[in-house]
């Protein structure tokens, strides 16, 4: 995009502003055309064209970042070792383990004596 010199326009009592019309060709704007405001973290308004097609316009923002997919895999392998931990230390406790032996052999504490 070629670089133009800073512009100064006033609002409207109802607080509208009028872009310039080099500025507005170049980013395509046109009449009747809905633009994204937003406030940055310096305290500057940034006017953005909403894109004729939205989704066609978000197609492949994320090709070139992390899979979510992959994210999310991970994550759960994360939280099932976890998960396996706690379980681990639970039937580690004193008295468990002999109980918790038992129990997955089928056998309960007052059969077999």
């Amino acid at each position: 995009m070629e670089e133009t010199g800073v512009k100064v326009v006033k609002t409207s009592a109802k607080g509208q502003v009028v872009i310039p019309a080099d500025l507005r060709e170049q980013i395509g704007l046109r009449a009747g055309a809905k633009v994204v405001v937003r406030l940055t973290g310096d305290g500057a308004v940034q006017i953005r064209p909403v894109p004729q097609d939205p989704i066609a316009a978000g197609r492949g923002m994320f090709a070139s970042g992390v899979s979510l997919i992959e994210a999310l895999k991970k994550e759960r392998r994360e939280d099932e070792a976890r998960e396996q931990a706690k379980i681990a230390r639970f039937l580690r406790a004193p008295g468990l383990a002999e109980r918790g032996a038992r129990r997955r052999s089928g056998r309960r504490a007052s059969e077999g004596r």
